[in-house]
């Protein structure tokens, strides 16, 4: 038996997440965080208003520090043993901070420079994101490929699980993809709430910002492995610095990524954080694998027990 955490990324945030965790966890999250942020994250997560919670600089790191929160409630206090760890997106910096590479308080640093660095990107040209309702790989590949050849810029930006594609790209891109989306097989797109085309080459601006961050924090060896949204593969030593770079740039690999856990031997998958996305993601991946939530502290007890019986002879 075998467990590995999934984190979530952003898209998971709602007002007023959290509310248990303020209280029980006021040594990480309170003046500690705020004096990070520069801003009350209590506040944020509880009030709102929605569009400051979704904005970009403000989304990643709430969503990291009230993760690591829960983990390190279900993990540190509570005994629960990870042997894996991957997260969607902004998800891997919650993941590599439950291996380990870094402590809350650089982590915390390092997703609010991402943020920035993220959001300033965003508002260089409008662009976004959709799912392909009903698409493989292939035809996703196929229609981003079609619309390039006519001078856009449509890429892949999530193969998240089969049959969830996501791709990014300028809004005429995705006005264009909208209108010809049926030729290619896709059953409908989706348009995503989010501010811009993350994980495709409209982030490239933000590179720069992101390495010097990730240059100015000191990434130790993870004390269990750590899978890569960008290679779907365990972290490598001396590679993370670049990859975690490229991540802005390449398509997030969540699905292959759950898969090759899988073939590692983890056959316990749990989602640690706000909403359930990624546990989601591993029961459409991932046969005959048992899949848990941890979505507040409520749901520490049980999922303890779960892995516990099932350990059992």
């Amino acid at each position: 038996m075998s467990v590995g955490i999934l984190f979530p990324g952003q898209g998971s945030q709602t007002v007023g997440m959290g509310a248990d965790l303020f209280d029980a966890r006021d040594d990480l999250l309170g003046d500690r965080a705020d004096e990070i942020l520069g801003f009350s994250l209590r506040s944020l997560c509880l009030d709102g208003p929605e569009e400051d919670l979704t904005r970009t600089e403000h989304a990643q790191p709430a969503l990291f520090a009230l993760s690591y929160a829960l983990w390190d409630m279900a993990g540190r206090e509570r005994g629960l043993v990870a042997h894996g760890a991957a997260g969607h997106s902004l998800g891997e910096y919650t993941a590599l901070a439950a291996a380990g590479v870094f402590g809350f308080d650089a982590g915390l640093g390092l997703v609010a420079a991402r943020g920035r660095a993220m959001g300033r990107a965003a508002e260089l040209e409008a662009s976004g994101m959709a799912v392909l309702i009903g698409a493989g790989r292939d035809s996703a590949e196929e229609v981003c490929g079609a619309r390039r050849e006519l001078g856009g810029s449509l890429q892949v930006a999530n193969v998240n699980a089969p049959g969830q594609i996501v791709v990014a790209g300028g809004r005429d891109d995705l006005s264009w993809l909208a209108a010809n989306a049926t030729e290619f097989g896709i059953r409908r797109v989706v348009p995503l709430n989010v501010a811009g085309a993350f994980h495709s080459s409209f982030m490239a601006p933000a590179q720069a910002d992101l390495t010097a961050a990730l240059k100015a924090t000191t990434l130790a060896e993870p004390r269990i492995p750590v899978w890569s949204n960008t290679t779907a593969r365990r972290h490598r030593s001396g590679e993370m610095e670049s990859i975690l770079s490229r991540q802005l740039v390449e398509p997030v690999l969540f699905s292959d990524s759950l898969l090759d856990m899988a073939a590692a031997g983890i056959d316990i998958f749990v989602h640690v954080g706000p909403g359930d996305v990624t546990a989601g993601l591993a029961r459409r991946t991932v046969d005959r694998a048992t899949v848990l939530a941890i979505s507040g502290i409520d749901d520490i007890g049980s999922a303890m027990e779960a892995v516990v019986s099932i350990g059992q002879p």
